[in-house]
């Protein structure tokens, strides 16, 4: 039996002792299927169930009584079923958690599982869903930033980590082709041109001032350009930063399925449609000349203008129409990914998701907080009219795109980041995503010069690993399904850092102890086994995260 049907059958075996123990409807019980987590202290066992803890309130009882009860209906069930070849002993610690120990033989499932599906097989969802993520989506204004690479790098790897995990996910770029920023942009160019052809100008404060507008002026043809409308160079503009950007993802490892355009949006009718179609569900009204959402009739804490007095749109009605059109293409599960400033603007955008009678749950908002970079211990500061700030590609050019990626998703993403440039191009240790590749090239060597075959390593004798830094290793393995679990419910692919960080830490640590070529043919076929495992879920878990694996360093 594999190690997913062990874990399956634990959690069965849970749920009916639960329901036993409550009373309850298994529909009704206060606690998500599936049950198992990962303690924080080894000590505490191998798999930890805190159900009890989360059953207290309901049950109005002490949580260790309930553990007490959850784990003597499980004592007389395990020996009647394949658990008890895998499960050593059960404890209950502190207020109520339930540790479970495993026998080494449950890990060397999970190795054998690894070994015939290259880890593809592993955390399959057992709900999949179809998902529109929308990322990046930075106005056409200039070059990608640092904060819009962060959120490019934790999108996309999320994406990968999704997909994996059995969900039909696709990639959305919303385009913000319009409005007053763009006029800026237009404007900022037509002046540099002027300014080319010898004029004197005064430079608005609130225009594009960096030295790409004044390359883009210099694109354009002076005497034959500068009578042009102004729809001219907001295009223009528009189409040539918009080129910079696409090259800027493409060669940063992040492909987009569509990119979708709010002029679009506005000529096809759909941001009026929306709006009469929520007049026509009674959550629009007028007052003081402008047109109202009823916002507050669901999640939010005022109602919102969507129609100005002036009859333009605010931010919020385009917006609407866009995530109504979402749905309306067959998505069901919608992620975004925003920066902090937009943190007030959650509640408003689910409310018109309920209006149109989708579950507000349904839209899950991530926000990205700021990354700030430092270089020779300074900070590096960042102006976007100034036109001052470091872009996406100048951290790529100076790190490279694996480092950037690795860096970029090593921190939660409600957690301020902090990028040392200098730590990321060092070839050491110290340097996280060197750390990890390094673990893997040196596998990678080690299997060269063993030169065995995929079926020698298969049928190894897998019992021979039983020192405290192989099991070690299997553990760390046995934890990846773990962190792909995780990073799916918090939406948040940080999980997978953390864990490949510790997996190359738990597989460093085993080869400085142990040799793993030696004279003994059986432990050795079984040594190699293990790296071969660990190697292939280090390359699974870069290739997640869009970083390369390399087999030399």
């Amino acid at each position: 039996m594999s190690a997913r049907k062990y874990e399956n059958l634990l959690n069965e075996n849970l749920r009916k002792a639960l329901v036993k123990v409550s009373g309850l409807d298994p529909k009704e019980l206060p606690v998500v299927y599936p049950y198992l987590e990962f303690p924080k202290e080894k000590s505490f066992g191998d798999v930890s169930v805190t159900s009890a803890l989360k059953l207290s309130g309901t049950l109005k009882q002490p949580p260790r009584e309930i553990a007490a009860k959850i784990v003597s209906y499980l004592n007389e069930e395990i020996p009647n079923c394949e658990l008890k070849d895998v499960i050593a002993k059960i404890d209950i610690a502190g207020p109520g958690f339930i540790n479970f120990t495993f026998k080494p033989v449950y890990f060397y499932f999970i190795l054998k599982d690894i070994m015939e599906t290259g880890g593809k097989g592993i955390a399959k969802t057992d709900k999949p869903r179809k998902a529109l993520v929308e990322f990046v989506s930075a106005n056409p204004t200039g070059s990608l930033s640092v904060a819009h690479g962060r959120q490019a790098a934790v999108g996309d790897a999320l994406c990968n980590v999704l997909e994996f995990l059995g969900h039909e996910v696709k990639r959305e770029y919303y385009l913000n082709d319009e409005g007053n920023q763009i006029n800026i942009l237009g404007n900022s160019i037509y002046l540099r041109l002027r300014e080319l052809q010898g004029e004197k100008i005064e430079f608005p404060e609130d225009h594009y001032q960096g030295e790409y507008i004044r390359g883009l002026a210099e694109e354009l043809a002076p005497g034959a350009a500068s009578s042009k409308p102004p729809e001219f160079y907001r295009e223009y503009g528009v189409k040539r930063i918009l080129d910079i950007i696409k090259k800027e993802l493409d060669d940063f490892g992040v492909k987009f399925d569509s990119w979708y355009s709010q002029a679009s949006l506005r000529e096809s009718g759909k941001i009026d449609r929306s709006i009469e179609l929520l007049k026509e569900k009674g959550y629009i009204y007028e007052s003081e000349g402008a047109v109202w959402f009823a916002s507050t009739k669901f999640l939010d804490d005022k109602d919102r203008v969507i129609v100005k007095s002036d009859g333009s749109y605010t931010y919020l009605a385009p917006d609407i129409a866009y995530h109504q059109d979402k749905y309306k293409r067959g998505f069901e599960w919608l992620i975004n990914f925003w920066g902090p400033d937009h943190h007030g603007y959650i509640n408003r955008l689910k409310s018109s998701v309920a209006a149109f009678g989708k579950d507000a749950n349904s839209l899950n908002i991530v926000i990205v907080q700021l990354a700030t970079l430092f270089k020779e211990g300074k900070v590096v500061s960042m102006s976007t009219r100034k036109g001052e700030y470091i872009t996406l590609r100048e951290v790529m050019d100076e790190v490279g795109k694996d480092a950037a990626r690795f860096f970029f998703v090593m921190r939660k993403t409600d957690s301020h980041l902090d990028f040392d440039l200098e730590l990321a191009k060092k070839q050491n240790s110290e340097n996280p995503v060197f750390y990890v590749q390094y673990a893997h090239a040196r596998i990678c060597n080690i299997l060269v010069n063993a030169k065995l075959s995929s079926d020698t390593l298969k049928n190894a004798d897998l019992s021979l690993l039983d020192k405290k830094e192989e099991l070690d290793l299997l553990k760390a393995l046995a934890k990846f399904e773990w962190a792909l679990k995780v990073a799916e419910i918090q939406l948040d692919p940080y999980p997978l850092t953390s864990y490949l960080q510790e997996l190359a830490e738990s597989f460093h640590r085993f080869y400085d102890v142990h040799r793993v070529l030696s004279d003994d043919a059986s432990l050795t076929n079984a040594r190699l086994a293990l790296i071969f495992g660990c190697k292939t879920i280090i390359a699974l878990g870069l290739s997640l995260l869009g970083v390369k694996a390399p087999e030399k360093m």
